[in-house]
């Protein structure tokens, strides 16, 4: 059989064009391996590595919680709260597998038919269209990809899904998903979703709940039951019905689920500071949080920080606080400890971030008071000595004044106080001295720089802050002990490593002793003096009212057993407060109505413990001259160190003359230096009638008991007097505008937004 020879040539032909293509075939597939190996190289180089994606942890919100545990406030970027796996609701795990991914447990990271299907729809339109991702991927896009739509990315993303399923178990991996899924209102993750939606923990999910959640995963605003309810239904009914054609719920949980209404608690913006007490959580955030573990780690770290607040006096404070019609700051501490109960730095935070507690240093008046007689008690000097009340007038013009105008002559000490008469008080700190007053005042607890090196400290010239204000008169109702305030008891890392931890920390600033005299006699301003509006039923009060020139500043300052609180009223611009604006009428009323809540919130003692080696006596004293009372006397009962109380009583009101003059411990008038034979003849006590010489001029009979020579005045020359025209407001030492511009420029400093 013959073959032609262009049947033969043509065969070559063939086989030769076969060739080529197999060979060009081969080529090419070498050159697309190759292709793609170097592409997937590339694209691996470009991802985290093993151990990148272990190390990598989701932000968590920092949680600040209050004494007994409750919320305060949230600081995050992302608001997140890592729950465990087994700590979430059963329905919820379903719920999101039925929605978003039912094979999760069967496929290796990777749904090959969910990526056909992505493909071709992407090319079909020549650009990324279609989602179906695996929760892995999601998961891998979430915490390490952008959220573009490019091939790019989804290669990039199918390799790391890849990697995800070789080094985390399934249970981790979803865990992980269901912890950094944003679910809407600037939340991340179920613990935190649970409880804005539903104020819950996630292990309490109902399938109602459950399901409403899971749905809005795919579209977090639109299908939010907050904000569009009807869309949330529809996708309710979604993943209900996906549960049930997979079998995991019956149609009668499908009924119940579906018909049952959520319980929602309410709609909230996403923000840095989701808090109540903001003034507080302002002043711990910048004085001891972001200074000392920086931004990353309180908005990112998921610390707990366990403070001294107590949410239920803080809101006593704010409601009795938002009677006060100026501007002001009320703050209450644990004067045995320290702990900052209660922090209210004005009336509206998003308004004025001036902290008034805390950044107002303002004068304080006659509630500085109290210091000056601790002093004088420290120097041994008791409650039942005498003062003058007379005019005082210094060479440079300077002529202090009591409130009312007049003079009262001869007071004791008692008087002097609960009635807070100046002159007196002015004359006391020329017999201590300014240098002892400046130090019983540091002692204390008073750190303002602005302690005047003048007489004017007896009157309160300084400027105090409230906060400091309540760290001295804890003094008072604890024994002596000076307390360091802090708000912050323990901060601890989502792995309950103790990072911080704070307790009371005392010093000794005055005796015992001379604690519970003054404590005694601030309890007589409460009594029947300048602080009566500030009493509480039933409760042993302590306090002192301040107020300065001009009406300009009203301050009460006081305490019950386990409790001291300032209330400060005062005008940002220093305006007056209106005419007769005291700390009586102005503060104190606010000050009762607070602590009338607190003791009955914290069940407080109704009196103070004595502790039974403090060295004085329980005496009843007559007010007006300082011995022993008689039935006609206006009395008072006292604390006086032991063995300094007058054994004899009261001349002026029916006891015997003689004895009283015999008294070994009769209270002694202290006389300044600037006090003349002149002035203490004329304005001395005349125990033969029945009131002091200043108010009977006339009165010449002699004084029995012979007091003004029992006296006692300091050498040398009188200690200097301030300038008559000096206004400390002119250099106003805490101006509220550039506190602001501070409170701003430390946002700036730690790189987060208000």
């Amino acid at each position: 059989m013959k073959i032609s020879l262009t049947a033969k040539r043509q065969g070559g032909v063939v086989k030769f064009l076969l060739s080529t293509l197999l060979l060009l075939a081969l080529l090419g597939a070498a050159a697309a391996s190759v292709g793609l190996t170097f592409f997937l190289r590339e694209v691996s180089s470009q991802l985290p590595t093993t151990e990148e994606i272990l190390s990598k942890q989701p932000s968590q919100a920092s949680t600040i919680l209050d004494r007994n545990g409750r919320v305060i406030a949230k600081l995050y970027e992302e608001d997140r709260t890592i729950v465990p796996l087994d700590r979430v609701s059963p329905w919820f795990i379903k719920a999101v597998l039925a929605a978003e991914d039912s094979e999760f447990y069967e496929h290796q990271g990777l749904s090959l038919s969910g990526i056909v299907r992505a493909v071709l729809v992407d090319l079909l339109h020549k650009k990324a269209r279609q989602g179906g991702s695996t929760i892995t991927q999601q998961l891998a896009r979430n915490m390490f990809l952008s959220h573009e739509k490019k091939l790019s990315r989804k290669i990039k993303e199918a390799v790391l899904s890849l990697r995800l399923e070789r080094v985390y178990t399934k249970d981790q991996i979803l865990e992980m998903y269901v912890n950094t899924i944003y679910m809407g209102h600037g939340t991340y993750g179920i613990g935190s979703a649970a409880q804005v939606y539903f104020g819950k923990s996630p292990s309490d999910l109902t399938l109602s709940e459950a399901s409403a959640l899971a749905g809005l995963i795919a579209a977090p605003e639109y299908y939010s039951p907050l904000k569009n309810p009807s869309a949330s239904k529809v996708r309710q009914r979604y993943v209900l019905n996906r549960m049930l054609e997979l079998g995991w719920i019956t149609a009668e949980q499908h009924k119940a689920a579906e018909s049952t209404p959520l319980r929602l608690i309410g709609r909230r913006s996403p923000a840095k500071f989701q808090q109540e007490a903001p003034y507080f959580v302002s002043y711990i955030l910048f004085k001891n949080l972001l200074p000392t573990y920086g931004t990353g780690t309180i908005y990112r770290g998921g610390l707990t920080i366990q403070t001294t607040l107590d949410l239920d006096i803080q809101r006593l404070a704010e409601k009795a606080f938002a009677h006060l019609k100026t501007e002001g700051a009320l703050v209450a501490l644990n004067p045995d400890t320290g702990e900052i109960l209660a922090m209210v730095g004005g009336h509206n935070f998003d308004k004025s971030k001036f902290n008034r507690a805390v950044q107002a240093f303002r004068q304080p008046g006659s509630a500085f008071k109290p210091i000056v007689y601790a002093t004088a008690m420290e120097a041994g000097y008791r409650p039942v000595d005498h003062l003058l009340d007379a005019p005082l007038s210094f060479p440079n013009g300077w002529a202090p004044k009591n409130y009312d105008g007049g003079y009262d002559g001869e007071v004791s000490i008692i008087d002097a106080l609960t009635r807070s008469l100046n002159t007196p008080a002015v004359r006391l700190a020329q017999v201590v001295g300014i240098k002892a007053i400046k130090d019983t005042a540091r002692a204390m607890g008073i750190t303002s720089p602005y302690l005047p090196d003048d007489l004017s400290i007896a009157l309160g010239s300084t400027s105090v802050t409230p906060l400091e204000m309540a760290s001295a008169f804890s003094c008072f109702a604890n024994g002596g002990y000076r307390i360091t305030p802090f708000a912050i008891k323990e901060i601890r890392t989502p792995s309950g490593e103790v990072l911080e931890k704070n307790g009371p920390q005392l010093e000794r600033a005055i005796s015992p002793e001379s604690a519970l005299e003054m404590r005694t006699l601030l309890e007589q301003v409460v009594l029947w003096g300048t602080g009566k509006s500030a009493s509480v039923a039933g409760y042993q009060v302590f306090g002192k009212t301040g107020t300065t020139n001009d009406w300009g500043d009203a301050w009460f300052v006081g305490g019950v057993p386990g409790l001291v609180a300032v209330v400060y009223a005062g005008n940002d611009n220093h305006k007056s407060l209106g005419p007769k604006a005291t700390g009586g009428k102005i503060a104190a009323p606010i000050w009762r109505e607070f602590v009338q809540g607190v003791v009955k919130v914290r069940k407080l003692p109704q009196r103070f413990q004595i502790p039974s080696d403090v060295n004085v006596e329980f005496i009843k004293l007559c007010r007006k001259t300082g011995f022993l009372a008689t039935p006609s006397c206006p009395s008072s009962y006292l604390a006086v160190k032991s063995g300094q109380a007058p054994t004899a009583l009261c001349p002026m009101h029916g006891a015997s003359l003689s004895a009283a003059n015999a008294d070994p411990n009769a209270p002694q008038l202290l006389l300044s230096p600037m006090d003349d034979d002149y002035t203490v003849s004329k304005y001395s006590m005349r125990y033969g009638g029945s009131s002091p010489a200043a108010s009977n001029p006339s009165n010449s009979t002699p004084n029995p008991v012979a007091v003004p020579t029992k006296t006692q005045k300091p050498q040398g020359t009188a200690a200097p007097a301030p300038n008559p025209s000096f206004n400390p407001y002119k250099a106003d030492p805490s101006p509220s505008s550039e506190v602001e511009k501070k409170y701003e420029n430390l946002l700036k400093k730690y790189n987060i937004s208000d």
